[in-house]
């Protein structure tokens, strides 16, 4: 009768999380890290390689602004659909199979994309390879999230994260030294790397046990835990006894309605406004910095993807600082400064009317740096405001408004730009972020070193 009630103490969802939280971040989660962080890089890769190909793709085929902003939104617009898809699958079917799906689909698009004669087959082209990207992040994240403990997640999880916009750097890097040599094509023959990532995700990682307990496959998600468990003691750790749970887990399946009901309402509502701000800003600044650079400006083909390059540096650093300050700082805390002080650049650069090149880039670089801090911890914020059950599709609907941002800021910068200059862009910019930060103050609420179940029952 005892060992009946070990086993069954043992074999249930409160148990798996219990013994996940206790446990160090050993070899093993930091491989699983670094195999999801690889094909996170990728996806920031293509996300934004259409950017630094851009700037000769609009001489070659003689694309006008609006040609230029319709292929930098449906490849957003893509992603938004993926992103909702392929979070709703995940509940389903697992994360693992999930992020096999999308890296599949975005590396075949890449190759589609070498193919495109004109801007409707790229749009179509991006458009595809967009629900492939934009499904891949959001299950990741809920992924990584699932594997750690409350007191190291915020670390571990942003230390993964921060690959997003090294990603994005790399983009850069390579638009930078391939396309003046090699051509616009480079960007995406590159980007067919991550094809590589399927073999170790397919053979070497495990399914995320607090899924698999969420779908009462516990004796799957105990063998899971189990190993981990005699890794960190392969170490040399010495683990502590899990503390007794006390918190009775909601065993429902997952249901959409759910984000909308009981305390998950208000916390919907908050991140879907979060996200839409501050996607909105920050790519479309990035996205479109290089062409402006190259249009407005007349800089060389180089020297303007060297800026490129050097505004998506800023934010890898601010992003690393983030990662390491984020859990003593607190996120509402963090989110409300960086708000406040993201409007300052833009605020100048939107007084002065943007005049000269210097002044844009290193208030552009700023402005981004401090956003991008917001934005590349928005995935960790999210996925501890949602239960096991709907944290995938949950992050999935929120970065379902990243998609509609990131597709609005492009269509804003070339409607802005053109018709009352650049001076105007980062004015709308601004009262953006003023509205982002409102909505922190009054409705963000903090989560920094709280098991996952306690947040979100």
């Amino acid at each position: 009768m005892e060992q009946s009630v070990q086993r069954e103490a043992l074999h249930s969802a409160e148990s798996i999380s219990a013994r996940l939280e206790r446990l160090p971040v050993t070899r093993r989660l930091a491989i699983i890290r670094l195999v999801i962080g690889v094909a996170t890089f990728f996806d920031a890769y293509t996300v934004l390689a259409i950017a630094f190909a851009m700037p000769v793709l609009v001489r070659e085929w003689g694309l006008t602004p609006a040609q230029v902003g319709m292929i930098l939104s449906f490849g957003y617009l893509g992603q938004l659909v993926g992103a909702v898809l392929f979070g709703w699958l995940a509940e389903r079917i697992g994360r693992l199979k999930v992020l096999m799906l999308t890296i599949t689909l975005f590396v075949a698009m890449d190759v589609a994309c070498l193919f495109a004669i004109g801007p409707v087959s790229m749009i179509l082209c991006r458009f595809l390879q967009g629900i492939g990207t934009g499904g891949e992040v959001p299950v990741a994240s809920a992924y990584v999230n699932e594997m750690v403990g409350a007191k190291r997640r915020g670390r571990f999880f942003l230390l993964y994260e921060v690959i997003f916009p090294v990603g994005l750097m790399f983009a850069g890097i390579v638009g930078y030294f391939l396309v003046p040599v090699y051509g616009w094509k480079a960007m995406f023959i590159v980007g067919l790397i991550p094809a590589v990532v399927m073999i170790p995700l397919r053979f070497l990682m495990p399914e995320s046990p607090r899924w698999l307990a969420a779908r009462g496959r516990l004796i799957e998600a105990d063998a899971i835990v189990s190993d981990f468990e005699r890794s960190a003691e392969r170490q040399g750790f010495v683990l502590a006894a899990p503390k007794s749970v006390t918190l009775k887990l909601n065993k429902a399946r997952s249901d959409w309605r759910e984000l909308f009901r009981g305390i998950y309402r208000g916390r919907t509502l908050m991140l879907w406004a979060l996200w839409f701000c501050v996607y909105l800003v920050v790519n479309g600044m990035i996205t479109w910095m290089p062409t402006l650079y190259r249009e407005v400006f007349k800089l060389t083909l180089q020297t303007s993807l060297a800026y490129g390059f050097i505004t998506s540096a800023c934010g890898v650093v601010a992003s690393i600082l983030c990662a390491l300050l984020i859990d003593r700082v607190g996120r509402r805390n963090w989110y409300c400064l960086a708000f406040a002080l993201g409007v300052l650049p833009l605020g100048v650069l939107a007084i002065s009317g943007a005049d000269t090149v210097l002044h844009v880039l290193v208030l552009v670089s700023l402005a981004y740096a401090i956003i991008q801090t917001i934005a590349f911890s928005l995935y960790l914020y999210s996925a501890e405001l949602y239960p096991t059950r709907l944290r995938a599709f949950g992050i999935g609907c929120c970065s379902a408004w990243l998609r509609l941002g990131s597709s609005a800021g492009p269509l804003i910068v070339g409607f802005a730009s053109s018709s009352h200059g650049i001076g105007a862009v980062f004015a709308v910019f601004g009262c953006v972020l003023a509205l982002g930060a409102i909505v922190t103050w009054f409705f963000a609420i903090e989560t920094a070193g709280k098991p996952l179940e306690t947040l979100s029952p």
